[in-house]
């Protein structure tokens, strides 16, 4: 068997099937709006950071209860249990780092008990989003840069470690892991990826006998 493994997967579109700031956006009323921003940004055809503002930007006013909504929507991806499970039962560790918000991410980690999660967070203030984010936004370069903190803190070596994302903002934690593998992803990704996989997160099983 292979080495232990690292799995550090993107969360919106890749570890859940929803895009969470098109769920608050459909309590701002803004979903139409943020969803083609958020379709750019993944194809690659705008900076993410920029894009990220853009559309927090149209979530100004909405109460914070839209959390809690979002979350009771997103729907986990096929597979995700049982990729889960295997890294467990190869003494590995799962992540997830996200461009989207930690607001709906820490549930989400607690539900599939996740090792290491990292987001952005949005700005509340007087029980209402202020259309900012708090902190350092989560760029492709953070991702990249989690995936690193995450190998060194677990001692399992970046030569076992696997990136899966959908979005151009997965790209280069792809080229810091051994195995880059897209899932469901834009043709940008797809045409960078070491592998590419649709519609089940299982089908990485396989994959982690290549690591090491």
């Amino acid at each position: 068997m292979s080495l232990s493994p690292l799995i550090v997967l993107d969360c919106d579109s890749t570890t859940i099937q929803d895009e969470v700031i098109e769920l608050i956006a459909d309590v701002a009323g803004t979903r139409e709006q943020v969803a083609e921003v958020t379709e750019r940004a993944m194809r690659g055809e705008l900076d993410f950071s920029e894009s990220l503002r853009e559309r927090v930007a149209t979530l100004a006013g909405t109460p914070e209860s839209v959390f809690a909504d979002a979350y009771s929507r997103v729907r986990l991806s096929p597979g995700i249990r049982e990729l889960i499970a295997e890294v467990r039962d190869r003494g590995g560790k799962v992540g997830v780092v996200s461009g989207g918000f930690h607001e709906v991410l820490d549930p989400i980690a607690q539900d599939l008990g996740l090792d290491f999660w990292r987001a952005n967070r949005l700005e509340v203030a007087d029980g209402v989003l202020t259309g900012r984010t708090v902190g350092p936004i989560i760029d492709a370069v953070a991702k990249a840069e989690a995936l690193a903190e995450w190998s060194a803190e677990s001692g399992i070596p970046l030569s076992a470690s696997v990136a899966i994302g959908d979005g151009a903002n997965d790209l280069e934690m792809m080229k810091v892991a051994a195995l880059g593998v897209s899932y469901n992803g834009k043709p940008v990704v797809r045409d960078q990826a070491d592998v590419s996989i649709e519609d089940d997160l299982a089908r990485v099983i396989p994959l982690l006998d290549r690591l090491g």
